[in-house]
C-alpha cells in the first residue's frame, strides 16, 4: 500500500472520529439518566471499534474507502449489539409475563391481597421480571398507593406490561370473585399471543437469514477479489471508490427495508 493512500485512509478515519465526538457533543439530551449513560457508553465503544476496524481493513485490502466503510461498521456495531440484546430481553419478558400472572392468581386464591401478591413477585416471580417487580415494591412502600406503584411496572416501555397494568387496575376495582377470572383470562391471552409471535418469528427466520446473506454477498466477493492485485487497483480510483460507497448505501437501505418489512407490530395493548 502506498504512502499517500495510507495518509488518505488515516485522514478519513480521523474524520470519522471527529464526527463521533461532534455527535456526542450535539446529541439532544435524553430524559433518562440511565439512557444517557448507555448512549455515552455505546458511543465510546463505537469509537474504540471504529479506528482499529478501519485500519485493519485498509491494511488487508489496500483500498482507503473500504477502511472508511469498515470504520463506520465498527462504530455502529456496539449499538447494533446492544439493540439485539434489548430485543432478546424483551422476548424473555414477554414469555415470562403469563407465568407471573399465574403466580398472582395462585397468591390471590390463597387469600393474599393483590398489592401484596404483586410485591411478592419481586422475590418469587420469573427471573426476567424480578427487577421490574422490585421497582413496584419500592414504589408501593414509598407511596402506599397501588395505582401509582403500578406505573413503575412499565418504566421499560414494555408493551405487554401495558396490558398487565390495565388488567390489574381493573382487577383491583372489581375485586371479589371476578379477580381470579380476570387474571385467568389475562394469562390465557398473554400465553396465546406469545405462542403466535414465536411461531411467526420461527417461520420468518429463514427469510431474514437469506436477506443477510444477500447483503453480505457483494462484500464477500470483494474480499475474494482483493487477493488479486490487478483487480484491487480499480477500486483505488475515484470511480471505484464511488462504486463501493454506492454498494454500501444500497446494501444498508436494502437491509433496513427488509428489517422493517419483517418486523412484527408492537402490542396494541397500551401506549408506548
Amino acid at each position: 500500500m502506498t504512502g499517500p493512500a495510507l495518509g488518505v485512509a488515516l485522514g478519513l478515519l480521523g474524520g470519522v472520529g471527529m464526527l463521533l465526538v461532534l455527535d456526542a457533543l450535539t446529541r439532544p439530551r435524553m430524559p433518562s439518566p440511565a439512557r444517557r449513560r448507555t448512549s455515552r457508553r455505546l458511543l465510546l465503544r463505537g469509537a474504540a471499534f471504529a479506528v482499529p476496524s478501519g485500519v485493519l481493513a485498509v491494511v488487508l485490502t489496500g483500498i482507503p474507502v473500504v477502511g472508511v466503510l469498515a470504520a463506520a461498521v465498527g462504530a455502529a456495531a456496539p449499538r447494533w449489539w446492544h439493540g439485539r440484546g434489548d430485543r432478546r430481553r424483551q422476548q424473555e419478558r414477554m414469555l415470562a409475563w403469563p407465568d407471573a400472572v399465574d403466580d398472582l392468581r395462585s397468591e390471590v386464591r390463597a387469600g393474599v391481597g393483590l398489592p401484596e401478591a404483586v410485591a411478592a413477585l419481586a422475590r418469587s416471580g420469573p427471573s426476567a421480571l424480578r427487577t421490574t417487580f422490585s421497582g413496584f415494591l419500592a414504589e408501593y412502600r414509598a407511596t402506599g398507593s397501588f395505582r401509582d406503584a403500578l406505573g413503575s411496572l412499565n418504566r421499560s416501555s414494555d408493551p405487554v406490561a401495558d396490558r398487565v397494568v390495565a388488567a390489574l387496575t381493573v382487577a383491583r376495582d372489581v375485586g371479589g370473585t371476578e379477580l381470579g377470572t380476570v387474571l385467568a383470562t389475562l394469562s390465557t391471552l398473554l400465553r396465546e399471543d406469545a405462542r403466535i409471535r414465536a411461531e411467526i418469528l420461527a417461520r420468518q427466520s429463514w427469510t431474514v437469514t437469506a436477506g443477510r446473506l444477500a447483503v453480505a454477498a457483494p462484500w464477500l466477493t470483494l474480499a475474494v477479489m482483493c487477493t488479486r492485485p490487478g483487480t484491487v487497483g480499480a477500486y483505488r480510483t475515484p470511480t471505484g471508490a464511488l462504486l463501493l460507497v454506492g454498494v454500501a448505501l444500497t446494501s444498508l437501505a436494502a437491509y433496513r427495508l427488509m428489517a422493517r418489512a419483517g418486523r412484527l407490530p408492537e402490542d396494541a395493548g397500551g401506549p408506548r
